[in-house]
């Protein structure tokens, strides 16, 4: 049942959380480096004390498997380098091979510490199973959040020895099994408790991340959000920028109060996050002016025609009905430019030309006449 717990709260955890979890595994390479030098050092030793050959094939099999994951994490690092973004697929063939590490160097470490034990070397027993103790306590600190892995580690480590100190038959070797037993008991409690704890933080933190990037009044995105993702969506490729500034939103506002004019940006909000797609990024700058970045920017003309509009359709608010226009500025790249600030200027621009007619759409690459909500241009809807 515990087990169990603990697997639900695994498959619960988000991507990004995720992502986290497997990049963090891959932090420091000093857990190894000093498991692997701490096998060589009391390997050596015994191997020259006793003869033991056996004894030397494990210190060598620990320092290879040893190389062998420090070679896994740089390559990890350079992955990371080329592109931060991993699926969830590709984080866990990197966390599989990263277990798979871990457990072949539990068990050579449980290997080691048994055959130490046969010898009947009282101080090379001690050293051997101290540094099985001591990767096990690094394994409950690292592992904690991949449990599975843990166990898996503890057990490699452990049972070797335990097994052979109880086909010892006096009582000094029952001890030590029964000893190793409990530490192994001792040690998976722990995993669960950190666990627990350290899923909560991390959930916690990226809750709070997201609300820092959270416009509290309509739910959409606040103008923060543009510095960090919009380069990331311009790397990606082809987008448009839309830069909205509502018309005739202060009357309204000045009209009917504060906590209509509350309402109408919330529902101006929730018709932009319908005309958006799950990949495009809905934004308030702040007032009563929004950005809504398309990837994909082939149709931007006709993305602006929508929110030209949805955006002035008719309002409804403590049985007010209100009539908004929106203006609209499109940049898009590369064409309008290159990187995020070019777009935002050029976007800012073309919003400056349709405001002039209050209402409508300008192309930054054309400044065109802007569209009335009608959909005509303006030059036709005053020969009509």
């Amino acid at each position: 049942m515990l087990f169990n717990r603990m697997e639900s709260g695994r498959a619960s955890i988000s991507d990004a959380v995720y992502l986290e979890v497997i990049t963090g595994l891959h932090g420091t390479t000093m857990p190894n480096v000093l498991a692997a030098a701490c096998l060589a050092m009391v390997g050596s030793i015994t191997t020259y004390e006793t003869g033991d050959m056996v004894t030397a094939g494990l210190t060598v099999a620990g320092v290879v498997v040893a190389i062998v994951r420090l070679f896994e994490v740089f390559a990890f690092r350079r992955r990371l380098g080329q592109s931060p973004q991993l699926d969830r697929a590709e984080a866990a063939r990197w966390e599989r091979r990263y277990i798979a590490g871990t457990v072949v160097t539990a068990l050579i470490l449980g290997l080691f510490a048994a055959r130490s034990i046969v010898l009947g070397d009282a101080l090379c027993s001690v050293m051997a199973i101290g540094i099985g103790f001591g990767f096990g306590a690094g394994v409950v600190a690292r592992l904690a959040l991949r449990p599975v892995a843990a166990l898996l580690d503890l057990v490699a480590i452990a049972a070797p020895a335990a097994i052979v100190a109880f086909m010892q038959p006096d009582l000094r070797h029952v001890g030590l099994g029964l000893l190793i037993l409990m530490y192994v008991v001792a040690s998976f409690e722990m995993v669960r408790l950190s666990f627990n704890a350290s899923i909560n933080q991390i959930t916690l933190k990226r809750q709070f991340e997201q609300l820092a990037r959270i416009d509290p009044m309509t739910g959409v995105a606040n103008r923060s959000v543009l510095a960090t993702d919009l380069p990331a969506m311009l790397a990606a490729g082809r987008l448009a920028v839309h830069t909205l500034d509502l018309d005739r939103f202060k009357e309204a506002n000045d009209r009917f109060g504060h906590p209509v004019g509350d309402a109408l940006l919330k529902q101006v909000a929730g018709r932009l996050k319908a005309i958006a797609a799950a990949e495009h990024l809905v934004v308030r700058m702040g007032g009563d002016e929004f950005v809504l970045i398309q990837r994909a920017a082939a149709d931007a003309e006709a993305m602006a025609q929508h929110i030209v509009q949805s955006i002035g359709a008719p309002y409804e608010v403590e049985g007010q009905a209100i009539e908004l226009g929106v203006s609209v500025g499109v940049a898009v790249a590369p064409d309008d430019g290159r990187t995020a600030e070019a777009l935002m200027s050029r976007s800012d621009r073309a919003l400056y030309r349709a405001k002039e007619s209050r209402g409508g759409y300008v192309l930054a690459r054309e400044l065109r006449m802007p569209v009335t909500t009608s959909g005509q241009t303006v030059s036709e809807g005053l020969a009509a």
